[in-house]
Order: C-alpha cells, then sequence, then structure tokens
C-alpha cells in the first residue's frame, strides 16, 4: 500500500558514482521515491584529445590485425567518430572490411552495420568469455587481435590471448580519469561512514576501484569497507563492475539481467526488506533511511531523531538510558539535555508523541503493542 502511494524507495538515500548516464539512473531512482546523493566517481578522456586511441587507430591502419573484437556500441561509435575527426575515418573502415569481425552483442553488430560493415559472429549470450572460446578454438598462435575496451577491465582477457601466441593491440576507447572535482565523492564516503546513506550504486568496475581509492588516500577504507559491510548496500549493476568491492571482501547485489532498469528495481525490493517494522502504539512502524513509514504515511525524520529511533528499535519495549542514547547522537558531547531536544523534534516528527514512552528518572522506551509489550517491557 505505502509502496504505491510513496514509491518503493521513499525514505531512503541511494549514492550514484556514475558519470555517464547518471541523468538516467538518478531519474529512476527518484521516479521510486529515493533521495540521490550524486558523486561521479570517474571522468571520461574527451576522445578528441585521446592521444593513446589515436596512437592505437594508427597503428591498425599500418599494420592489419586479423580479428577486431568489438565490445560495446558506444565504444565502437566513439572510434569511428574520433577516426572521422581525425582524417582517418575512411582508412580506418576500409582496413575494418577486411578482417574477421566479432560483436560482443546485438547492440554491437547495430553500430558495426550503421557504418556499413558486417561482423563474422556475434555470442548468442553477450558474454567476453563465449568470444575468448571462440578465439581460442580458432587458434591465436601468431595472429594480430585488436581489442575495442570501453573503460572496463576484462580480467584475464588479454593475457589468455597473449598466453596462446597472439599479438594483441588494445584501442582503449573512453578512458577513465579521477574526477576533477573530488568535492562530492568525498561527500559521498563521509555520508556511507556515517551510515547517512542507504546504498550505494556502481555501474562500471573503475567507479567502484575510484571510490576505494578515495576513501583510501583520506584514511577512511577501513571505515567505508565496515560501513558497506554492513549498513550500506553496495548494488552492482553487473558482476564485472562488482569486482574491486568483492576482492576487498565486500558482498554486493546486482540484478539478473545487466541493466539500469532492473538495477533500480533489485534496490525498490532489497532496501525496503532491510527496514526494521514494528507494531508500536496500535501503528505499523517502518524505519527507513531517512524517515519512518507510519502506517502509511510517510515522515522525514531528522538524523538525531533517526540515531534515537534506531537505539530504541534495537531493543523494542526495552527502557534505553539517557546517557546510552546520548552516546548515539552525532557530536552531541556529554549533555543529557540534547537527548531531550533531539527527542521531542522526534515526536513531532513522527507525527504520534505517544509511540515513544518517558520513563520518568529512567530513560525512553517504544510503546509496542499488547502481546509484544508484555514480551518485551522492562518489568
Amino acid at each position: 500500500m505505502q509502496d504505491h502511494q510513496h514509491g518503493p524507495l521513499a525514505g531512503f538515500t541511494v549514492g550514484v558514482t556514475a558519470a555517464r548516464r547518471a541523468d538516467e539512473l538518478i531519474a529512476l531512482l527518484r521516479r521510486r521515491g529515493a533521495a540521490v546523493l550524486h558523486a561521479p566517481a570517474l571522468r571520461i578522456v574527451p576522445l578528441a584529445d585521446d592521444t593513446e586511441l589515436l596512437a592505437a587507430t594508427k597503428e591498425l591502419i599500418d599494420h592489419v590485425p586479423d580479428v577486431v573484437v568489438a565490445t560495446t556500441a558506444i565504444g565502437f561509435r566513439g572510434w569511428v567518430e574520433a577516426a572521422d575527426g581525425w582524417g582517418h575515418g575512411e582508412e580506418l573502415l576500409s582496413r575494418l572490411r577486411g578482417v574477421e569481425l566479432l560483436a560482443r552483442g546485438p547492440k554491437v553488430k547495430g553500430a558495426i552495420r550503421a557504418a556499413g560493415l558486417t561482423e563474422e559472429w556475434s555470442p548468442a549470450s553477450e558474454s567476453m568469455a563465449e568470444v575468448l572460446d571462440r578465439l581460442l578454438a580458432e587458434g591465436v598462435d601468431g595472429r594480430r587481435i585488436a581489442l575495442q575496451l570501453h573503460g572496463e577491465p576484462l580480467p584475464g582477457f588479454v593475457e589468455t590471448l597473449e598466453a596462446g601466441g597472439a599479438d594483441v593491440v588494445v584501442v582503449p576507447v573512453y578512458r577513465w580519469m579521477p574526477p576533477e572535482d573530488l568535492a562530492p565523492l568525498d561527500r559521498l564516503v563521509d555520508a556511507a561512514v556515517a551510515r547517512a546513506v542507504d546504498a550505494i550504486t556502481f555501474t562500471s568496475a573503475p567507479a567502484a576501484a575510484s571510490l576505494l581509492s578515495r576513501a583510501e588516500e583520506r584514511g577512511l577504507l577501513t571505515e567505508l569497507i565496515a560501513a558497506m559491510g554492513h549498513d550500506v548496500l553496495p548494488a552492482c549493476v553487473g558482476p564485472v563492475t562488482a569486482l574491486p568491492l568483492q576482492a576487498r571482501g565486500l558482498s554486493t547485489v546486482q540484478p539478473e539481467r545487466f541493466r539500469l532498469g532492473p538495477l533500480v528495481q533489485l534496490l525498490g525490493q532489497e532496501l525496503p526488506a532491510r527496514a526494521r517494522t514494528l507494531m508500536v502504539g496500535g501503528r505499523r512502524v517502518e524505519i527507513r533511511g531517512h524517515a519512518v513509514l507510519v502506517d502509511d504515511e510517510l515522515r522525514p525524520v531528522p538524523p538525531a531523531g533517526m540515531a534515537l529511533l534506531r537505539a530504541l528499535a534495537r531493543r523494542p519495549g526495552w527502557v534505553v538510558s539517557r546517557a546510552d542514547l546520548l552516546r548515539t547522537l552525532p557530536g552531541a558531547g556529554r549533555d543529557e539535555h540534547a537527548v531531550e531536544t533531539a527527542m521531542a523534534r522526534l515526536r513531532t516528527a513522527l507525527g504520534a508523541p505517544k509511540l515513544i514512552q518517558t520513563v520518568v528518572k529512567r530513560g525512553y522506551r517504544l510503546a509496542l503493542d499488547s502481546a509484544a509489550d508484555t514480551k518485551y517491557a522492562d518489568a
């Protein structure tokens, strides 16, 4: 009921590390009710300025390969357009007409055909592992193989071909660099460490590696990994994207179909499932990231109030002392009046003051319902 009214991600904050297609991902998340913290972890080197791509293009024109593997549609199109801009477009296309051209999937096939070329073969699975198997079955010893990359690493692909005797030329289309402005990335790291985001999305392995690297530079890697191991869900678009996180021992979630839409749908299932739901004072209370669903009404709660509510919910129905609650408040010092102030604001935010009971001289407790009340109440 509440998901229909508010969206499944209402009350949750999601970090977005994407640079390319970030607007599309952010729109999908917001449409489902999420608050978004955008921190591009990378920037793309403009093709026109990319001397490595120009050098690789000239090398392939001068020394024609036997096989060209095209991995992404946007990368292949970008390569042809960049070659055009440098005045080498026709030469490149004429060379590609005479080689064995392999396309990783249907989108790449479309880009190849749009350039007036024809692919020799494409795997039904869209898997680079299947492409590698075909090449090895054909035999690669002494063959010159060009591999069009798109910022994503392909673990073991080049090494396996070279071990088989191939001469591999990497065509690095759309190389990634750290962002020029690191402030948004730093804000995301800080928010994750403070548990102020509920999930972080990754759409490329370099973005995941960049976030970890920046946290390490700032001496926050251990804290970030601890946060992402428990309270902040790392959500990856696919298994290759997850590799840098898994290498640090982190578990990730990813959709069965490696697309943005299914990634957002997965978050819409995972985050509400992780929310704490209690029956309190005759109300259904679902504690989300920065808001609480009281029955089906979404009530935003300030960070200090949320810290108190989580502390009370960890021991439902038990009295939690002001001293214990004070320890959960960020930057509150030693003044127990800070607890009273934050508690007053929390009750106002919830719109149902009786959900939290004051136990004189002892502290506060959640007013758990009947059966739960007698089970949990501190006698």
